[in-house]
């Protein structure tokens, strides 16, 4: 009742479209008609899930190129201004009782609008399902050699990268795909939580390994200490690199509102609890993941930092079950991240048209059909996805909810001269700025050969 309350007092304020009065009834008649079930914990779950990301790997190597104290504070940072994105967000699906990326981007700017968050929801996703897929692909089969003490050179169907991603998708993530509700996956949520919680078994590590450590495969273990020290202050050339993987290390705006809808009892203080407690638990454990990692390597910490413990032990049993709980995680991970590609698709091209089970299994299977694809055939296109993330990871998270917000929010409740819309504004240019590094970055790269900028989902 609140957010027709609220459509009713600021009608007469927004002027809109031709063509909106017919699609806002169509919100409000859809939001009327569906009463969410999903609890607050469940919620927490599937938001934590989207929020999660193969980039908690590369963490302590971002630590090692910013130093403890450096690291912090970006990373608080970026968790601040997360919440404040989920905010604006917030704010303006309140305001027009609308609970949908795209349909926010259409009551601001029309159809541009709306097709510009949905084309930006559908890359930036499927980028991320790709990236996924493809760590299933690359990791589970030398997880499966090192538990069976197989030899690596022998060709057996079960070290197939692509026969391996082919069972997953089909097996697993198929099946979670198919739920008619987000809030349905909550379980399956909370359990890839339980495995990314078991990653910081690296803190038990720490305590295990000495530094200098000897490599396995080193022939003499002439070993130097002399990057066996903890910095609280780092700038190198790398340095740089890693504000852009912190910054995108929260993404999950295009899960925000859908979690919204599925909320029982939802209002925007407690979508907003629910999003700041989601970002308060990545947050927790991406920082003791990044420190206890760079406590054990300093200066040698890789970009990944389950490589670099197998440097010292391929075949050790806790790592390879850290792996193995990593793959699941990030395998449980693709089914939240394919719904708001489907949201998204059925919102530029059947808006106008009811659930409707045929079109809701043929999008998940096309989906996941077209992902393994690129996967399998074209593992290279995965470059031209970090560019994609460059572009779009932005404008989901700093870009598109702050013009959002200075569309929606009427002028006579907020000027563009009040303090909320000049933040907004600043928050938007941040956007830009961000966006030019990465890409800058990211050409740097493919200039010089390098693969220093990795993304942070």
């Amino acid at each position: 009742m609140f957010l027709f309350k609220q459509v009713g007092q600021v009608s007469s304020h927004l002027q809109l479209r031709p063509g909106q009065d017919k699609a806002k009834q169509c919100d409000n008649k859809q939001q009327h008609r569906f009463e969410g079930k999903t609890s607050f914990g469940m919620s927490v779950f599937n938001l934590g899930n989207a929020i999660m990301g193969s980039g908690i790997l590369g963490l302590a190597y971002a630590m090692a190129n910013t130093g403890i104290v450096l690291f912090l504070f970006l990373l608080t940072a970026v968790a601040v201004l997360s919440c404040y994105s989920i905010h604006l967000l917030l704010k303006s699906s309140g305001i027009v009782g609308i609970r949908a990326y795209e349909q926010l981007g259409y009551r601001a700017f029309g159809t541009p609008g709306k097709m510009a968050a949905g084309i930006a929801i559908t890359l930036q996703n499927i980028g991320a399902m790709s990236s996924y897929l493809y760590i299933v692909k690359s990791e589970f089969p030398l997880v499966i050699q090192a538990f069976s003490r197989a030899d690596p050179s022998a060709d057996l169907w079960y070290l197939n990268g692509n026969y391996l991603v082919i069972m997953v998708s089909i097996g697993v993530i198929l099946p979670l795909a198919l739920m008619k509700q987000l809030g349905y996956l909550g379980y399956t949520s909370g359990f890839s939580l339980s495995c990314m919680v078991f990653f910081l078994s690296v803190i038990y590590k720490k305590f295990q390994i000495p530094c200098p450590f000897g490599e396995f495969s080193a022939a003499n273990h002439t070993m130097d200490d002399s990057h066996c020290g903890a910095r609280m202050f780092t700038m190198n050339s790398q340095t740089a690199y890693t504000i852009p993987i912190l910054a995108f290390a929260f993404v999950c705006h295009p899960e925000v509102l859908p979690i919204y809808t599925e909320l029982r009892n939802p209002t925007q203080r407690r979508m907003q609890h629910v999003s700041n407690l989601s970002i308060l638990v990545m947050y927790t454990m991406y920082f003791l993941a990044a420190l206890f990692g760079y406590l054990t390597f300093y200066g040698k910490t890789e970009t990944e930092l389950l490589h670099t413990y197998s440097r010292i032990d391929p075949y050790d049993t806790l790592i390879l079950c850290v792996r193995l709980a990593v793959l699941t995680a990030v395998t449980l991970t693709v089914p939240i991240v394919l719904f708001p590609v489907r949201r998204a698709l059925n919102q530029m091209f059947f808006a106008s048209k009811s659930f409707n089970w045929l079109r809701h299994v043929a999008i998940a299977v096309t989906l996941l059909s077209f992902i393994n694809m690129l996967v399998i055939f074209a593992p290279n296109i995965l470059g031209i996805f970090g560019i994609i993330g460059a572009t779009s990871a932005p404008c989901l998270i700093f870009i598109f909810p702050a013009i959002f917000y200075i569309r929606i929010v009427p002028k006579e409740q907020e000027p563009m001269h009040s303090i909320p819309k000049i933040l907004a504004a600043c928050f938007a240019g941040l956007g830009v700025v961000f966006m030019i590094m990465s890409l800058s970055f990211i050409i740097i790269d493919w200039t010089t050969g390098s693969s220093n900028s990795g993304g942070g989902h």
